[in-house]
């Protein structure tokens, strides 16, 4: 890569004025993208840069080079330090015109690095339509489709990897938020918004890989097993890839066979990808009901203590390894050693020989009412524990004879009313619910701040 990128090449974006070069590079980029070339005369990239630095809101440059000089000297310096740095090329025409050019490697990464500003996302459709479509279309460049088959799964492949670490990503960061507003900031307005509604509720959807992966299959075995279709494609590539007959058809093979393997093993991602959001949004209610439990039993006890503790090492701005330097967990939990005993420091006492007089053993029939009482309370914790039948039941019985309501004319007395939403906005993102959400503005109800949806049952 070096061979090809110039060694200062990340210079303007590891400097101090970082952010202002990324600013610049990107206003040029964007002019020149409108061209009908990457060419455009200096004057006009002058022009828009000393528009920039005209602005009140621009950042300043903090460079001796850039000392005193008026918005013009700016962004004619800055031209000259993308030039020195391999971004930009200058040509003077015969016209006696200088016209500053993207380099092509930087064209390909400015495309790169705006994608990961945006936040797109992959259209997994678009690849998978791609593949289908063209093991479907006819055999007139079978060594070209080959490749653009290979170059798509590919593609597909890498972006499914990068949706599984994008939730692994979402999980690590959970631990972070310390409310019950963060997480459920985190779960509803960026996980559900940024991940489940653009990647993994089309994933399992419109973009489900299962509706084409048989028929793909079925053809790239059948022509695997074509000879003159791989002669055919073993030909196209020797003269596209300039190697010998020979190494063009095991090529060909191993293409096959690489696109077939990544077809089979891509269940194990999909399984991979389920289980890990799943595991996020468990996590997600679980810290959440966590934080707003509030007993005197052990556990919220427990709780004070731990969120206590946590207030605390931010306080004093301390890491994990530095709780034991907290004065006062000295005096809040005292453990005692002792050491290990062995046989020969215990007294055994000398028993002597005693009758034994076995005594009748009487039996007690249980007590009705307390037999009924436990029964009672084993239903009633059953009860409480919310499943996705009983949020499917809770739904029907809001709705009623209605075909829709929002989410702020549910019942919202207390905190098990909050939680119950909680699981209504979660659950009415399956596939197989009676019911379906769509979100709406923020609104606050009986003091619970959250993002309202519509409920609809489905036909």
């Amino acid at each position: 890569m070096f061979r090809v990128l110039p060694a200062n090449f990340f210079v303007p974006l590891s400097s101090q004025n970082k952010t202002v070069y990324w600013d610049c590079i990107c206003k040029l980029f964007s002019v020149m993208e409108h061209q009908l070339s990457f060419g455009v005369e200096r004057d006009v990239l002058v022009d828009e840069l000393e528009y920039y630095f005209d602005q009140s809101a621009a950042a300043d440059l903090a460079e001796e080079e850039f000392a005193g000089a008026d918005s013009r000297g700016k962004a004619n310096g800055v031209l000259r330090r993308l030039e020195y740095y391999g971004w930009l090329e200058v040509e003077t025409d015969k016209s006696y015109v200088q016209r500053v050019n993207f380099k092509e490697y930087a064209v390909r990464l400015m495309k790169t690095l705006l994608e990961i500003e945006e936040g797109r996302q992959m259209e997994y459709q678009g690849y998978i339509y791609t593949i289908y479509s063209l093991v479907r279309g006819n055999m007139d460049h079978p060594g070209v489709v080959l490749l653009q088959i290979l170059e798509n799964t590919d593609a597909l492949i890498t972006g499914l990897k990068n949706l599984n670490s994008s939730i692994k990503h979402y999980i690590d960061e959970l631990t972070r938020h310390s409310t019950v507003a963060e997480i459920m900031n985190a779960l509803f307005n960026d996980y559900i918004t940024n991940i489940v509604d653009k990647a993994y509720h089309r994933l399992l959807t419109s973009d489900n890989v299962s509706k084409f992966r048989p028929e793909i299959m079925e053809r790239l075995e059948s022509r695997s097993r074509n000879r003159s279709y791989v002669e055919k494609a073993a030909a196209e590539l020797a003269e596209l890839q300039e190697t010998d007959t020979d190494t063009a058809r095991e090529n060909v093979y191993r293409y096959l066979h690489e696109i077939l393997e990544a077809f089979r093993n891509m269940d194990e991602i999909l399984d991979e990808i389920n289980q890990k959001n799943t595991q996020y949004q468990k996590a997600a209610i679980n810290r959440a009901k966590f934080l707003l439990s509030g007993n005197e039993d052990v556990r919220g006890q427990l709780k004070e203590i731990l969120m206590g503790i946590h207030e605390q090492m931010n306080r004093e701005q301390l890491d994990l390894g530095g709780i034991y330097e907290l004065e006062f967990l000295d005096g809040l939990v005292r453990i005692y050693s002792s050491g290990m005993l062995d046989e020969s420091s215990l007294y055994t006492p000398m028993e002597g020989r005693k009758e034994f007089a076995p005594r009748e053993m009487v039996s007690q029939e249980p007590d009705p009412a307390l037999r009924r009482e436990k029964l009672r309370r084993l239903a009633e914790k059953m009860e409480q524990i919310l499943s996705v039948e009983k949020i499917g039941r809770y739904v029907d019985t809001c709705l009623g004879d209605r075909k829709e309501m929002l989410a702020t004319q549910l019942p919202l007395k207390d905190t098990e009313d909050f939680i119950r939403i909680i699981y209504v906005r979660l659950y009415g993102q399956r596939k197989n619910m009676r019911y379906g959400v769509q979100p709406l503005e923020e609104k606050e109800v009986n003091g619970y701040r959250f993002k309202d949806f519509r409920i609809w049952r489905k036909e």
